[in-house]
């Protein structure tokens, strides 16, 4: 499947990595491809996956999936840099989180309760088929949950039956086992608010190699 990653941060470079590694045809968009590449920490991880393409937001090629893994505060420029010619149609699975660091650490939420980033995003782009999921543990528990010595939970929010279906089967190829469903978008609300009490989790525990499972 070809697959655009959003974002050059250590999100987008681990599932970029992974989804290359399973046989996508993956390309990372970026907002200055040149500036990008001459980054140290891109340079050496392009090294090892000299198959993944990078782009600017706007000359992304069509995909049958795009990922938004760009920092929330930034996702509504990033996604609208893409255009909804490319967006509409496409399933648009958004693994952000609306973090505002500008009072320091640990961050602010900038969406929160009655609304989330899923949604929008949802809003600003009505013919995308946007799914939630993968916003709630580490980019390396996100890539590779066989990490962690037993099965934990991933989640999944999204209005789109047939997109939600398309995302777990992503999901399940990344070795995530318990793929719960919460329903409807508007419940990616509380998978992003979790993130206030994910960070506390991690300074608590002194390594972010951690996730949650649902026990039923």
């Amino acid at each position: 499947m070809r697959i655009t990653v959003l974002g050059t941060g250590i999100v987008g470079r681990t599932l970029a990595g992974r989804l290359d590694q399973l046989g996508h045809e993956v390309t990372i968009g970026t907002r200055d491809p040149e500036r990008t590449r001459a980054g140290e920490d891109f340079a050496s991880w392009s090294a090892d996956v000299p198959s993944v393409g990078l782009e600017a937001f706007g000359d992304v090629p069509e995909s049958a999936l795009f990922l938004n893994a760009t920092n929330g505060a930034g996702s509504l420029e990033a996604l609208a840099a893409v255009g909804d010619d490319r967006l509409d149609g496409r399933v648009l699975v958004d693994v952000s989180n609306p973090l505002d660091f500008s009072e320091g650490f640990p961050p602010r939420l900038l969406v929160v309760d009655t609304d989330s980033m899923a949604e929008q995003i949802q809003r600003a782009h009505p013919g995308a088929r946007v799914v939630k999921t993968l916003n709630t543990m580490n980019a390396s528990v996100m890539a590779d949950p066989g990490r962690l010595p037993e099965p934990t939970t991933v989640f999944v929010s999204g209005d789109d039956t047939d997109a939600k279906a398309t995302v777990s089967e992503l999901l399940t190829s990344l070795g995530h086992t318990d793929v719960l469903d919460l329903g409807a978008l508007e419940t990616a609300r509380g998978a992003e608010m979790y993130v206030a009490l994910w960070i506390r989790t991690w300074q608590s525990l002194g390594t972010l190699d951690f996730n949650l499972k649902i026990v039923r």
